[in-house]
């Protein structure tokens, strides 16, 4: 398993800088791990922030607060370790992965929610800010369940091919100060299209661990 230190060696690795770093936290005295320490935690949220990643997402029964908008009938906390929103659940909900067709024509696929064989799909919802700061979500849905992406501080949680992406991202971000002028800027970019190329596979990894279920919802069904 990576460590912090192992994907800030990589990242700089991949400039052709020479040095190994053995501690970020706090910096050892380089500029290098002065660097690292800076962009590593943006690196790393950003990245997490581009998917919806399996071994950052969490379900939780948030905290309700009162709603004072007419429009939502309920209002719940936002966790404060939430990097991206993904859904609003019911409490029984089964298996919010699954994906839902119906004709394109059909009648009930303008109202919300969904009925699908008797299980409802996720929620609306959206996420907002009250007037003292706190961050809160609006839902008619009645004890909500949230599913959401975290913020994961252990890089052990990290698979292979995130680490290598990550380890990209950073390099990228690394790149104007470690090398600095027009060739810093070049090599930015060469990092960024590597980034891309490497997150594409790890999207692609990761939604291969789920077990998605689409299921063909007639009208007739789904109005029960």
């Amino acid at each position: 398993m990576a460590s912090v230190v192992d994907i800030c060696n990589l990242a700089l690795g991949h400039l052709g800088d020479t040095a190994s770093l053995t501690s970020i936290d706090p910096p050892e005295g380089s500029a290098q791990a002065e660097h690292c320490a800076r962009f590593y935690p943006i690196a790393r949220d950003t990245l997490l922030e581009m998917h919806n990643w399996n071994f950052a997402s969490r379900r939780v029964v948030p905290a309700q607060l009162t709603s004072t908008w007419p429009e939502w009938k309920y209002a719940y906390q936002v966790p404060s370790d939430i990097i991206n929103m993904v859904s609003v659940l019911p409490p029984d909900a089964q298996d919010d992965y699954s994906t839902r067709w119906a004709p394109t024509d059909a009648p009930w696929t303008n109202y919300s929610p969904v009925v699908a064989a008797g299980r409802y799909v996720p929620q609306p919802y959206t996420m907002e800010v009250m007037a003292d700061g706190t961050q809160v979500i609006y839902t008619n849905q009645k004890d909500a369940v949230l599913r959401y992406t975290q913020r994961v501080d252990d890089p052990t949680r990290f698979t292979p091919l995130f680490v290598l992406t990550l380890s990209w991202h950073l390099a990228s971000m690394l790149a104007g100060p470690v090398i600095k002028g027009d060739m810093g800027q070049a090599e930015a970019k060469r990092c960024s299209a590597v980034m891309a190329a490497y997150l594409a596979q790890a999207e692609s990894a990761d939604a291969n661990q789920r077990n998605i279920k689409p299921e063909h919802i007639v009208s007739w069904v789904s109005g029960r």
